[in-house]
C-alpha cells in the first residue's frame, strides 16, 4: 500500500478516530493520577512534572507498540497458583493495582491526619524525582491496557502510534485544568483519591482474571464528579450569599 492509498483509506481513518477516542477515555485515570501527584510539588515544578509524566506515558506506549510482537506474548501464562495462571501482564496489573491502593490510602491518610504533623517537615512537598518515578510506574501500568486496546482495534502500528500521540496531547491539555480545579477545590482531591482506590481495585481484579467492565467504572467516576461539581457550585453560591449579606449589614450600620 502506497502512502497516498494509506492516507486516503476510509477504513484506516475510521480505525484512527475510534482508537483515538478510546485511548482518550482510557487516559482519564492517568490524568487523575498525575493531577493528584503534582499537588505535592511546589507550584514552580508542577507544570514541568506534568509534561515529563505525560512524555513518559507516550514513550512507554510507543516502545510497546514498536515491540508489539514481544508484547503480545505478555499474555502467555508463565506460572500457575491454584486455579490462577499468571502472565507478565497480570503481574504488572497486580503490582500497579497494589501501588494505587497503597498510594491512595496513604494520600487519604495524609489529607486527614496531616494537620497533626505540622510541627514536622512539610509533608505536602516532595521532590520532583520522587513524583516522576511514581508517575512513570503508573504510566507503565496504564500503558498495558492502552496497548492491548490498540492491538484489538487497529491493524497498522502507524495508526496505533498516531492515535496514542493524539490521546497524550489531549491528556496534556486536560491535565492542567484538572490539576487547577483540584487545587482550587480541596474536597475534589478526596474524590480523586477515591478514584485511585477504585482503579487500583479494578487492576487487582483484572490480574486475577475478574474483569470489571470499564464502562461501569467510568460511569461511577463521571457520576461522582458530577455530584461534586454540583456541590462546588452550591458552596460557591452560599458563599456569595453570605458575602452579600455581610455587605448589606455593613451598609445598614454605616
Amino acid at each position: 500500500m502506497t502512502l497516498v492509498e494509506f492516507l486516503t483509506d476510509p477504513a484506516i481513518w475510521a480505525s484512527f478516530i475510534a482508537l483515538s477516542a478510546m485511548e482518550i477515555v482510557l487516559g482519564i485515570d492517568n490524568v487523575v493520577f498525575i493531577s493528584v501527584m503534582v499537588q505535592r510539588l511546589p507550584k514552580s515544578q508542577q507544570k514541568r512534572a506534568r509534561q515529563i509524566g505525560l512524555f513518559l506515558a507516550l514513550i512507554f506506549r510507543v516502545i510497546m507498540l514498536v515491540f508489539i510482537t514481544w508484547f503480545i506474548h505478555m499474555t502467555t501464562p508463565i506460572f500457575t497458583v491454584g486455579e490462577y495462571a499468571f502472565s507478565w501482564r497480570d503481574l504488572i496489573l497486580l503490582a500497579g493495582g497494589l501501588f494505587l491502593l497503597v498510594k491512595g490510602t496513604r494520600e487519604i491518610h495524609d489529607a486527614i491526619e496531616g494537620e497533626e504533623h505540622e510541627g514536622a517537615a512539610n509533608p505536602v512537598v516532595q521532590s520532583m524525582s520522587a513524583a516522576i518515578v511514581q508517575i512513570a510506574i503508573i504510566d507503565l501500568v496504564f500503558s498495558v491496557d492502552s496497548i492491548i486496546t490498540a492491538v484489538g482495534m487497529a491493524d497498522h502500528v502507524e495508526v496505533m502510534i498516531a492515535a496514542v500521540a493524539v490521546a497524550i496531547l489531549v491528556m496534556y491539555l486536560a491535565s492542567g485544568p484538572v490539576a487547577a480545579f483540584i487545587e482550587r477545590h480541596p474536597t475534589t482531591k478526596m474524590l480523586a483519591l477515591s478514584f485511585l482506590l477504585l482503579i487500583g481495585a479494578a487492576l487487582v481484579a483484572d490480574a486475577f482474571h475478574f474483569h470489571i467492565p470499564r464502562g461501569y467504572i467510568y460511569f461511577a467516576m463521571a457520576f461522582s464528579a458530577g455530584v461534586e461539581i454540583v456541590n462546588v457550585l452550591a458552596s460557591r453560591k452560599r458563599r456569595k450569599t453570605r458575602e452579600a449579606g455581610k455587605k448589606e449589614k455593613r451598609a445598614a450600620k454605616g
